[in-house]
C-alpha cells in the first residue's frame, strides 16, 4: 500500500467505519478545467450499487468533457451495445473548490442531487472521479477510473482500488467494462 492509499485512507475510513455518508476525499490542488477537458475513455468504474453479475452488461465507453461559455463541463457519453450505439449527457457546474461539481438536474426528471470530485489525476494519463447522488434517504456512491489511453499503468489502478476501499466499497463492487 503507497503512501496515497494510507493518507486516504486514514482521512477517510474513521468515517466509513462509523457508518456515515461517504467522506470526500482531499481536493485535487490547482484543478485546471481546461486541460481537463477532452476525451477520456472509462476503464473502471465502482460503485455501492454494482454486483459481480452487473460486469458482463457493460461495455468500455468514452466520455468527454467539454467547457461551454459559462465555464460549465458539458458531458458526453458514448457506449456500444451490440450493434446500437447509446449516448446521454449532463452538465457539471462548477462549485465553490476548483474541482468540485453539481450536476443540473434542472433538465432531468426526478428530485436528486449529485456532486462530483476529482479526486485526483495528471491531465495526461488518467483521472479519478467520485460522485454521490442522494435521492431521498438513498445515497449512491460511484467512482471513475478515466484514461486519456485504453492502457494505463499499474500504478493508477492501485490509486483507484485504494479509492474505492476508502469509500466503505469492496471488489464487489468494482466492475471493469468489457473491451468491444
Amino acid at each position: 500500500m503507497g503512501p496515497w492509499c494510507v493518507l486516504l485512507l486514514s482521512l477517510t475510513l474513521p468515517t466509513v467505519l462509523q457508518g456515515q455518508d461517504p467522506t470526500t476525499p482531499p481536493q485535487v490542488a490547482n484543478f485546471q478545467s481546461k486541460q481537463f477537458q477532452g476525451q477520456w475513455f472509462v476503464l473502471g468504474l465502482a460503485s455501492n450499487t454494482y454486483r459481480r453479475e452487473d460486469r458482463a452488461l457493460l461495455n468500455t465507453f468514452s466520455t468527454t468533457f467539454g467547457l461551454n461559455q459559462k465555464g460549465h463541463f458539458e458531458v458526453s457519453n458514448t457506449m456500444t451495445r451490440g450493434k446500437r450505439c447509446n449516448t446521454w449527457s449532463y452538465v457539471l457546474i462548477p462549485a465553490a473548490q476548483p474541482g468540485h461539481f453539481t450536476v443540473d438536474t434542472k433538465a432531468g426528471t426526478g428530485t436528486f442531487s449529485e456532486d462530483v470530485q476529482v479526486v485526483d489525476g495528471d491531465y495526461t494519463v488518467f483521472a479519478l472521479l467520485l460522485s454521490i447522488r442522494r435521492m431521498g434517504s438513498q445515497t449512491t456512491i460511484r467512482i471513475s477510473l478515466l484514461g486519456r489511453h485504453w492502457n494505463l499503468p499499474r500504478w493508477t489502478l492501485d490509486r483507484f482500488t485504494c479509492l474505492v476501499k476508502a469509500q466503505g466499497l469492496t471488489k464487489d463492487n468494482i466492475v471493469f467494462p468489457t473491451a468491444i
